[in-house]
């Protein structure tokens, strides 16, 4: 029972692992922000979002929320499909539609505030990532998750350690980067989800074999039909050789009884 108990753990760790490893690029997350250039910002800034190539980022928005008061803007509306290395740069644009960002993949006129700050990336309602930075007070607000990266300085980047994992803590997943690197980023090794779960099966086999005891590997035989309905004849010829038939048991004298089972009379 004990083996049973641990195989199960033990499988299903593998399977969470599969789960853990789908969810890690399945879904488009918020992977550098640029929102503080030296000097002028306007045309300088950029988000990068990371996800699955071929991901459609129709109905997807990316959406500036105010440390100071909640307040949101500026909103993105997105369009276009993550490339085939897993990344898509929103880059500001200048009145005349240039950008200094060579890497663009989408242009939008907008500029994320300092912080305390967040900015967040949803779909519909629903808010899939967001990341907050900056110390907030307990009067601001902080839209992102877990607790807040720090604050970037002028001409650095706010970027994930790994554009492909996401622990919903902001303060663990995003580091300062001095120079910021639109289109590029570093990659987890995540298996596959199906590599997981077999990984955790064959680890659960080879954890049975190594506490297998000698005295348990005998294989136990099912006895099959016809053996147990030999044994139940054998069972019952025996007790009718030792007790006789039930008329001869009923002729036997019933045994005296002890003095006791008597009542005294006086």
């Amino acid at each position: 029972m004990v083996r049973i108990v641990r195989w199960r753990r033990v499988a299903l760790l593998g399977l969470m692992l599969g789960i853990v490893a789908a969810r890690a690029d399945a879904t488009p997350i918020l992977s550098e922000v640029f929102y503080d250039a030296v000097g002028a910002d306007d045309a300088q800034l950029f988000v990068e979002i990371a996800g699955s190539p071929g991901t459609s980022l129709e109905g997807f928005l990316l959406e500036g929320i105010n440390g100071a008061n909640g307040a949101a803007g500026p909103t993105i509306a997105l369009s276009g499909v993550i490339g085939a290395n897993g990344l898509f740069v929103v880059a500001d644009r200048s009145s005349d539609g240039s950008t200094a960002v060579a890497v663009a993949d989408l242009l939008a006129n907008f500029d994320f505030q300092n912080g305390p700050d967040s900015v967040i990336l949803r779909q519909g309602e629903n808010i899939v990532d967001a990341l907050g930075y900056g110390v907030f007070s307990m009067s601001e607000v902080f839209a992102g998750e877990g607790q807040p990266a720090p604050d970037a300085e002028p001409g650095s980047s706010l970027a994930r350690l790994f554009a492909n994992l996401d622990s919903d803590d902001n303060q663990s997943d995003f580091r300062v980067l001095a120079a910021p690197t639109p289109g590029v980023a570093a990659f987890a090794l995540v298996p596959e989800p199906g590599v997981s779960l077999m990984l955790g099966l064959g680890l659960s086999g080879l954890s049975l074999a190594g506490r297998r005891q000698p005295h348990r590997s005998r294989p136990t035989l099912r006895p099959s039909t016809e053996s147990i309905r030999g044994l139940i004849r054998r069972s019952r010829a025996w007790q009718r050789r030792s007790t006789g038939t039930t008329s001869a048991r009923v002729e036997r004298p019933a045994p005296e009884r002890p003095g006791f089972w008597t009542p005294s009379r006086s």
